[in-house]
């Protein structure tokens, strides 16, 4: 297992030197066309809808901030999602979205959140391993923040509302129960909030009104039930 789309040309080049062992890569929808090489992906765009729609009617000054790194994979469809979901819920709502064009610069996503709390923002939200930086900017300034990928409670108990969790264990039994019935690959899969791959976890210690909640669990619903255009 490959984790990473930079690993994707590499993956490519040696699983054909490998015919009898099977690769699996995230996240990216790509095969390469290779009978043993299975991908993964994130429908971030699903749980990033459902925080956006939340952020929006929670923020006064309906001004909306996102860090991400690149414009690429669960990202990007995060980003769009969260903007999306934000603009359906609020239509006049300001979503600023900076890209800092790295993962892991720390530095750089503080930054970009502490630009968009100087606009007026009163909510944030952003993804990948940079993003406690910006977290420590919404917990300098009183900001709500919405987490991705992983439940990020724990890093401003009082602030962050919710959480988009990806549970990649969904992609793995069904990657692991097609080798039992011997494929090795050609596939594949995508975590949903349909399939369990993706679940919103809410903050219990964050006071979320009843009336957000049931729009949330709403919106959360019409997703699965394919009614809603996520912004993928």
């Amino acid at each position: 297992i490959a984790h990473g789309s930079q690993y994707g040309t590499s993956l490519a080049a040696l699983a054909p030197e490998f015919p009898n062992t099977a690769f699996a890569w995230g996240t990216a929808a790509d095969t390469f066309g290779l009978p043993n090489v299975s991908s993964y992906e994130v429908a971030a765009d699903e749980g990033g809808y459902v925080l956006g729609v939340i952020a929006a009617l929670l923020s006064d000054s309906e001004v909306l901030g996102i860090v991400g790194p690149l414009e690429v994979g669960d990202a990007q469809l995060f980003v769009n999602g969260f903007r999306a979901g934000a603009v359906a819920a609020v239509p006049a709502v300001d979503v600023r979205t900076t890209y800092t064009g790295s993962f892991s610069d720390v530095a750089l996503a503080a930054e970009a959140a502490a630009a968009h709390v100087a606009a007026g923002a009163d909510a944030l939200t952003g993804t990948a391993q940079m993003v406690v930086g910006a977290v420590g900017v919404a917990a300098e300034n009183g900001a709500a923040w919405f987490g991705n990928q992983a439940n990020q409670t724990d890093l401003a108990p009082d602030l962050v509302v919710a959480s988009q969790v990806y549970h990649w264990e969904v992609a793995l039994r069904q990657i692991i129960a097609g080798l039992d019935q011997g494929v090795l690959g050609g596939e594949t899969y995508t975590l949903t909030l349909g399939n369990g791959g993706v679940v919103i976890e809410y903050n219990a210690s964050y006071d979320l009104s009843q009336d957000v909640r049931e729009v949330a669990d709403e919106v959360t619903a019409n997703i699965i039930a394919g009614s809603v255009n996520t912004g993928g």
